[in-house]
């Protein structure tokens, strides 16, 4: 077992949970930084982050701070004389005196395979696009987007099926890997950081609600892969007599022989609901109406909510 280290953990969301319990295990942890609480829910009630609760229930002290760029914050994390900060989905660009303040620097662990999908939304974006493998990048941390170096790639197959939700949850579990693996060997010295390809970066921007609109316009298979890309969130969503239809799950289908437009509803009936797309088309699995419940493609069909001939998105 090699020498425990002092570190500050910096995180905010579900995802970042598992790293800070791996960090936990392998060295002392000096303070556990997170986003402000946030109104959240139908009453709007003052909500703790999951790391913060997390944290507190390990009996860590946490500290919210609103501004980073004062040069209070950098100098309370010099005060904490901690040989690193590990950073996961925290929220907020670092400046360089809070980079510099850990004796080694900030570490970052980025649900992506490194220079691609630099950003805010990696896990979807990468899901959208039909990626085949994806992974965790751990990275020494400067102050561009996902700009440092890297130290070491953990790299993951995506299934053709997966949503964005499930890989979040398989890819939170490999940060924790990374964070086990990594964190000791590099504060022994045993990384040579590599410098990103830049020129190969790609964008994974923040998500918006409307990033989720479906454009029945492109292949089945774009198709599919923007609604497990868009679930959980923001939601894949189209439009039928004026009002939203969310779609929750898809599967890539032939379709009759016709030339039905892009979004026309081409086949309905008890068992499925079939929609063309540019090339091929797909059944829509799960579905939404406004102010409904989920059902499946047949029983809305069956509740008379669609019927061939009806075109989606139009």
């Amino acid at each position: 077992m090699s020498e425990r280290f002092r570190a500050v953990f910096m995180g905010t969301p579900q995802f970042a949970v598992p790293c800070l319990e791996a960090l936990v295990d392998i060295a002392e942890v000096a303070a556990v930084v997170c986003q402000p609480d946030r109104p959240a829910g139908r009453g709007l009630e003052l909500t703790a982050p999951p790391v913060k609760a997390r944290a507190l229930e390990l009996g860590l002290t946490v500290v919210q701070p609103t501004k980073l760029r004062t040069g209070e914050f950098a100098a309370w994390l010099r005060e904490q004389a901690v040989d690193v900060a590990l950073v996961v989905a925290y929220g907020r660009i670092l400046p360089k005196d809070v980079l510099d303040a850990p004796r080694l620097g900030c570490v970052n662990v980025h649900a992506s395979l490194l220079p691609k999908y630099r950003g805010a939304a990696p896990i979807t974006w990468a899901v959208v696009h039909g990626e085949a493998e994806t992974g965790i990048t751990l990275m020494k941390m400067d102050e561009g987007m996902d700009t440092g170096d890297v130290l070491e790639p953990f790299a993951t197959p995506i299934d053709p099926d997966e949503t964005a939700g499930e890989l979040s949850d398989r890819l939170a579990a490999l940060g924790a890997l990374a964070v086990r693996r990594g964190l000791p060997k590099l504060v022994g010295g045993g990384y040579t950081p590599i410098p990103q390809e830049h020129a190969k970066a790609t964008a994974a921007p923040l998500l918006k609600k409307e990033d989720g609109r479906i454009s029945f316009a492109k292949s089945a298979r774009a198709v599919h892969d923007h609604v497990r890309g868009m679930t959980p969130w923001p939601g894949a969503f189209t439009t039928l007599g004026g009002k939203t239809v969310k779609v929750h799950a898809t599967h890539v289908a032939s379709v009759p022989e016709g030339d039905a437009a892009p979004g026309t509803v081409v086949f309905a009936d008890k068992t499925r609901v079939l929609v063309a797309c540019a090339e091929r088309g797909v059944e829509l699995a799960r579905v939404q109406l406004e102010g409904k419940k989920a059902v499946t493609g047949a029983e809305w069909f069956m509740g008379r909510g669609v019927k061939p001939g009806d075109v989606l998105g139009s």
